[in-house]
């Protein structure tokens, strides 16, 4: 038996796919799953180093990795919906001429920023959670906003001024739009050893979505404080059939953001997709 750290985040939609894993109800004799939990961008930074078998990262940070190839299973991926940018309640603001505030330079969240506004709005880079409380402090005029604060934020402070799921489904005809995606480290891990871990996480997801209040209720660990009815809302958005498995969809979907990201000149140069 070997031991796979993989590395995941805080959040509800992660938990859910592996709870299959957690509770044993999905294993594999020869492998033992140790979780290393942290926010997106902590996790994009260490799969730099490869101390992770397996770790969730930002699709946008998969163009600057070496040596990882990206499972089929477990990609989030938003249909017609992702993240927002908020702003205070009736603010009257040029998002091209403000301080917005991202979760991290390397989240796919910033790069769909940057494909909309270019480079002409100052970032500052902030821990996810705290983005809402900078935006109503004044700390920043607007704020990037990921997970579930997608859906939660509270309407009567804020004001949605910019949908970046809204505008990917429109600018590429319809397709989902890529924003988290599992990698396995090729310098730990031989072939055998990834489609092994492959076949348990998707049969970690599976499990979860055809036990979803049991897999719900072990996510709720995760909640920050939101109700059930919020969380069960949230995972069905991102654990979808591509998070399954990406298809023919979610592989399109990846090579148009790094297509349309090069164009522009925001990567410096073609991406090297290798799908497990």
């Amino acid at each position: 038996m070997i031991e796979i750290t993989v590395g995941h985040t805080p959040d509800a939609d992660d938990a859910f796919m592996f709870y299959g894993i957690v509770s044993g109800k999905a294993s594999n004799s020869n492998l033992r799953i140790k979780h290393v939990v942290e926010d997106i961008e902590t996790l994009n930074r260490t799969a730099f180093k490869h101390e992770l078998h397996v770790t969730a990262v930002s699709a946008h940070a998969y163009h600057y990795l070496n040596d990882y190839q990206i499972l089929r299973p477990g990609g989030s991926f938003g249909l017609n919906y992702g993240p927002i940018v908020l702003s205070k309640k009736k603010a009257q603001i040029d998002l091209k001429k403000s301080v917005i505030a991202i979760p991290g330079k390397l989240t796919t969240a910033a790069l769909l920023l940057k494909l909309v506004l270019g480079n002409s709005f100052v970032e500052k880079e902030m821990r996810f959670e705290f983005i809402p409380k900078a935006v109503q402090d004044g700390i920043v005029d607007a704020g990037l906003v990921i997970h579930e604060a997608q859906i939660t934020y509270d309407k009567s402070k804020f004001d949605k001024v910019l949908d970046l799921g809204a505008w990917w489904y429109t600018e590429t005809n319809g397709l989902p739009l890529p924003l988290g995606i599992n990698i396995a480290s090729s310098r730990l891990m031989n072939q055998p050893q990834i489609d092994a871990f492959q076949e348990l996480l998707r049969n970690s997801i599976l499990y979860g979505i055809n036990n979803i209040d049991e897999a719900v209720n072990y996510a709720m660990s995760y909640s920050r404080g939101q109700s059930k009815d919020i969380i069960t809302r949230f995972i069905k958005m991102y654990v979808n059939d591509i998070t399954v498995d990406l298809g023919i969809n979610g592989e399109k979907a990846l090579a148009t953001l790094f297509e349309l990201s090069r164009n522009k000149g925001l990567l410096p140069s073609e991406s090297r997709l290798k799908f497990a």
